[in-house]
This record gives C-alpha cells, structure tokens and sequence, in this order.
C-alpha cells in the first residue's frame, strides 16, 4: 500500500469518521461539537471495513477527535495495530454555532439572510454564531504540521471530520477557502498525504473504494 517510509518522511492517512444518523437523514442535520452522535449500523459497518481496508498499512500512532464517531472509527483502525486512540482536540468538528440540529432546509426557511452569506462564502463567513472554514483550518493546522515533523519515518492515521478535512485539504490543493465545501468527503473515506523535506502533498483524495455500499 505505501513504499517504505523514508527517515525525512511522513505519511498521514487523513480520514472522515462513519457514519451516523444525523448523516443519513435526507436532508441531512447539521452535527458539529455538541450533537455527539455514536455512529449508526451502517457507520459501524463502514468503519469495519476501512479497518480491514488498512490493516496492512504499517501504522504507529492513530489520532482521533475526541467526538465519538470519530473515535469509534479510530478504534476499528487501531484494533489491528494493538495501538491506542490518541484524542486531539484541536481536531473536533467546526462549531455550527444556532444551526446545531438543524437540517439545511430548516436553516433557509429560518435564516434566509444569514445562510445566504454563508453559502456564498463559507470561507470566511462563519456558520452563525460558530466558526467559518477558515477559523477551522486556524485552529486545526498547526496540529498536522506537528504531527508532520513529529513522526518524520512514520505513518499515522488522522480520524477526523468532513469540515476539518475539507479545509486542510482545500489548503494543500491551494484552493481559495470558499471553495473548500466542494471537495466531497464520504464516511470512512481516506486520502493520503505525504510531508517530505519541508514539503506537504496530497496523493490520494476521497479514496472510498472500500466503503460497503
């Protein structure tokens, strides 16, 4: 799956967590730090598989936000390893602020105004009264680039959040912030990401292949 790690390398396996209910609904409810959701049947499923999926990959540390979706995919992971899930909770998912619970429809019909401004520039407008994309790469990238230069020769797995992601991986492509929700982050997905002399690259993006359908 990976060559062999180089002393001045580290990978890190950036993944979303599994699902759960809140994810499924149609339209789907807002879930960022307070509504702590465990992942559903079909997110533990999801999380089994990207368990299996890189029980051959020759990890030594997982991370993991401290949110139980995020940890219970982590412990699928880690499981085949004998490794312990590390929280960070500079990881946690960003801050919906009024609009926690709420669906997207619920939010338009209640909020035209401010979810105008937001869907149009997310990247520095902030869900109401919670933090923007770019508040959230603020607070989360000083945290990869220490696990970047921490664990030079190593490979580590990241279990995080579809608004972390997005923005750090909007941040590597060199996208404008605003454009950071158009990447798709399905559960359980993984993208690879390599740091190398000074140098962070994206290598994989969304890998899903493995997520039971």
């Amino acid at each position: 799956m990976l060559p062999p790690v180089e002393p001045d390398t580290t990978y890190l396996l950036l993944i979303r967590h599994g699902a759960t209910t809140a994810n499924e609904m149609r339209p789907y409810t807002l879930q960022g730090r307070s509504v702590d959701l465990d992942l559903s049947p079909t997110g533990q499923k999801q999380a089994k598989a990207v368990g299996e999926f890189l029980k051959s990959a020759p990890l030594n540390h997982v991370y993991s936000s401290p949110l139980k979706r995020a940890v219970q995919t982590a412990e699928q992971i880690a499981g085949h390893h004998d490794l312990t899930v590390e929280t960070l909770e500079t990881i946690a998912e960003v801050d919906v602020g009024q609009w926690e619970g709420k669906s997207w429809d619920i939010i338009m019909s209640e909020f035209p105004d401010d979810y105008k401004k937001f869907i149009n520039d997310p990247g520095d407008t902030p869900y109401l009264a919670g933090e923007s994309y770019r508040d959230v790469l603020n607070r989360t990238e000083p945290t990869m680039k220490q696990l970047f230069e921490q664990h030079l020769g190593e490979v580590v797995a990241v279990v995080a959040h579809n608004v972390v992601n997005r923005a750090w991986l909007a941040r590597l492509l060199g996208l404008e912030m605003r454009l950071a929700k158009t990447l798709n982050q399905q559960n359980t997905c993984v993208n690879l990401i390599r740091h190398r002399d000074g140098e962070t690259t994206l290598l994989t993006l969304n890998s899903h292949f493995h997520v039971p359908q």
